[in-house]
């Protein structure tokens, strides 16, 4: 017993010397980027995948990556973030290409990428499926960020935010349904496929509905910001562990509690300051598991493994880029004509090239049953793809952007904003700074200095201000859309004030809920902005 006692302990010692050390190189990679302007110009994603590379070449090795790691203590925080943060009014103006993209989008992911894999490299059929299912999740982290930083068009981030979010759920589902068709305990058979899909799915959405709006609703009860921030946790965590053990879906599980909770559940159920306090959390969350995830997916290579395979690399590599192209080019043109939100073909040549692997392509691929006689191709496979996209389709993205010209004006928006902000904020001390002009306390040379400092400060915005409407006229409509966001901001506080007291039923007429759902996007979109 003692003896067990004493390898327990040491175990728990390593896990944690482990976890400090990869902790340690990924805060340093994020710490020197901000630092040196050059690192600045690669995704900070992409960086780490880099160092970790840069490790795994000198055989340095920080930690086995276990696909357990990913999908049950990883991938839960950064479904639910994205999902947190994504405005349901945008998602649902792009649900058909986003339903096509990821539902659709998977299985012709999985056969166009398993099928020439099967005649061109010798892997038979029920494996070269697995390694479809693996290849056809999206993990455009580095590239969304990207957009958001440049200020390409809000509808390529909901499109590849949500394509990603769902097809995550969807490749996992298709990767189970699969996996026991080589182990020879399962037959393909398409009403049998549709049935389970439908329960993976369904298992996910009805759980993850009633984990959301019951919290959403317990939360209405009270106000302190530290419970409310540990239920959004739980409940990512918790949905995810009770929807795989029910037999579902975890992943749909996840992002149908993070929508709920991030568009409904905060608005009626958690004060403003609170809900900034839980995003926070989650933004600080998602960015140190990606931190670690990111490094170890270049930590885990196995160069001389991937050279044995470079052919099937390379086969699987043009698969995916003309799979990719099939569903974005026909999907896309499909949903042009069913939906009222369009894209043109420069739209979905970054929609095409911004379909990075990552994270969990990795994890699916770990997960396959060492049994199975093809299991290391489909890793070498996998790992390989995953590195393409990342560092070459990763790198060159801005490049597409800037020569579609598909960078928007984010950037002068943001700086107008904040001089209107501060332009505000001044015009309130100087409103508070007369009413206390004739306060007895208060050294008329002090009042004077301050008067005239902020009088200069605010001479300065306004110039600021004058000056970016010139160069930028369309940024005169942002002030109009701020007076328009406070108004409702303001009756959808009261209604929210209404019902936390009890003087107004839970149950809204169509008109009321829809104010508040307006503020509730209104919310999302400055904690997005903000971070």
């Amino acid at each position: 017993m003692a003896l067990d006692s004493a390898i327990a302990e040491i175990s728990i010692k390593q896990n944690l010397e482990q976890f400090l050390v990869v902790l340690s190189v990924s805060l340093s990679v994020a710490t020197l980027s901000r630092l040196f302007s050059w690192f600045r110009r690669i995704p900070y994603t992409l960086l780490l995948v880099i160092v970790g590379l840069g490790l795994a070449f000198v055989n340095v090795r920080l930690v086995n990556l276990s696909p357990e790691l990913i999908l049950e203590i990883f991938l839960p925080p950064l479904l639910f973030e994205a999902a947190w943060n994504i405005r349901w009014r945008d998602l649902k103006d792009s649900l058909v290409p986003v339903g096509l993209f990821a539902v659709l989008g998977v299985i012709i992911s999985v056969l166009g990428i398993a099928f020439p894999v099967s005649q061109l490299t010798g892997l038979s059929l029920p494996i070269a499926l697995l390694l479809g299912a693996s290849l056809s999740a999206t993990d455009p982290v580095s590239v969304v960020a990207l957009f958001r930083e440049l200020g390409a068009g809000k509808r390529l981030t909901v499109v590849m935010e949500g394509e990603s979010l769902f097809n995550d759920g969807v490749a996992v589902v298709a990767f189970v349904l699969l996996v026991g068709i080589p182990l020879g305990i399962e037959e393909f058979s398409v009403p049998v496929t549709i049935a389970r899909f439908a329960t993976f799915a369904g298992l996910g959405i009805g759980v993850g509905c009633l984990v959301g709006f019951g919290i959403s609703y317990i939360t209405q009860r009270f106000d302190y910001s530290l419970v409310e921030q540990s239920l959004t946790l739980v409940s990512a965590y918790g949905t995810y562990l009770l929807v795989e053990e029910l037999g579902g879906s975890g992943v749909i599980g996840v992002v149908t509690v993070g929508l709920i909770l991030g568009n409904f559940g905060s608005r009626i159920g958690m004060t403003p300051r609170t809900r900034l306090i839980v995003s926070e959390f989650w933004e600080f969350l998602s960015f140190f598991v990606n931190s670690i995830v990111f490094l170890l997916i270049g930590d885990q290579i196995r160069f001389g493994s991937l050279a044995q395979n470079l052919d099937l690399i390379v086969v699987a590599i043009i698969s995916v880029l003309l799979t990719r192209a099939i569903v974005i080019f026909g999907l896309g043109t499909i949903s042009n004509q069913l939906s009222s939100t369009t894209f043109n073909w420069r739209e979905f040549t970054v929609l095409w090239w911004g379909g990075l692997r990552g994270g969990v392509s990795i994890a699916l691929a770990l997960s396959v049953p060492t049994l199975l006689s093809g299991r290391q191709e489909i890793i070498d496979a996998v790992f390989g793809v995953v590195l393409f996209t990342l560092l070459f389709q990763g790198l060159t993205t801005q490049f597409f952007l800037e020569k579609l010209d598909l960078i928007g004006d984010q950037a002068q928006r943001q700086q107008y904003t904040e001089g209107l902000a501060r332009r505000t904020a001044l015009n309130r001390v100087l409103e508070h700074l007369k009413r206390i002009e004739d306060s007895p306390e208060l050294d008329p040379e002090f009042y004077r200095y301050q008067h005239q400092l902020v009088l200069g400060q605010l001479r300065s915005v306004e110039e600021e201000i004058t000056q970016l409407q010139t160069q930028h006229p369309q940024l005169l409509t942002v002030s109009m859309e701020q007076l328009q966001e406070e108004l409702v901001d303001i009756e959808a506080d009261t209604y929210a004030e209404f019902i936390r007291a009890g003087r107004l039923n839970n149950n809204l007429s169509p008109m009321l809920q829809g104010v508040l759902n307006q503020a509730i996007e209104k919310i999302v979109e400055e904690e997005r902005e903000a971070a």
